[in-house]
């Protein structure tokens, strides 16, 4: 069933649901900025309503961890991408964003979501993060995470690809793999 957001307003929508069994549900959400007070009104489409999709524009994952700087020395020496953005917490980071080409990854500490977003502060621990990176050579990749915790080993898989799974510093789960022709490892 697809739900239809009717309208909404705000700084940050925490949850939202749509119960199948009712046609009509409403939520009351709070902006993490102000506590500004949001009205959302899911229903289901009816027979004569055309569905539309959402354009998206990006998907980018944050992933949370008790220290962010190791995390972004992985990424940036390892595997060449940019810190594009850092928010400093005394003498340590408490969020990064990394970019390299279309790809984006954000870091945020624990102790900044405790600040920043209370109601789901301790949900973030609770990790870990699973990402899929596809690229372009998995010899390359393979050479430029050397010495990272290997939890799966390089193996082809029914659907195409050739993939290695990691650690990253802070425990995530990161697994790059390779369509088409098979790497030389």
């Amino acid at each position: 069933m697809v739900a239809i957001v009717e309208y909404c307003v705000t700084s940050l929508i925490k949850t939202t649901s749509f119960d199948k069994d009712k046609n009509h549900t409403n939520h009351d959400l709070r902006s993490a900025h102000g506590g500004t007070a949001c009205h959302l009104a899911c229903r289901a489409p009816k027979a004569e309503e055309k569905t539309k999709t959402m354009p998206v524009k990006k998907l980018t994952p944050v992933l949370f961890v008790e220290d962010v700087q190791p995390c972004v020395k992985f990424w940036v020496e390892r595997l060449g991408f940019q810190k594009t953005a850092e928010v400093p917490d005394g003498a340590k980071l408490a969020f990064a964003m990394l970019q390299k080409g279309n790809v984006e990854l954000m870091y945020q500490s624990y102790a900044s979501a405790d600040k920043d977003v209370d109601a789901i502060s301790q949900l973030v621990r609770k990790g870990p993060t699973f990402l899929y990176v596809e690229v372009e050579n998995l010899d390359e990749t393979i050479c430029a995470v050397k010495g990272a915790e290997i939890v799966m080993p390089v193996r082809t898989t029914f659907y195409g690809a050739t993939e290695i799974s990691i650690k990253d510093p802070a425990g995530h789960f990161i697994t790059f793999a390779q369509f088409g022709a098979a790497p030389q490892h």
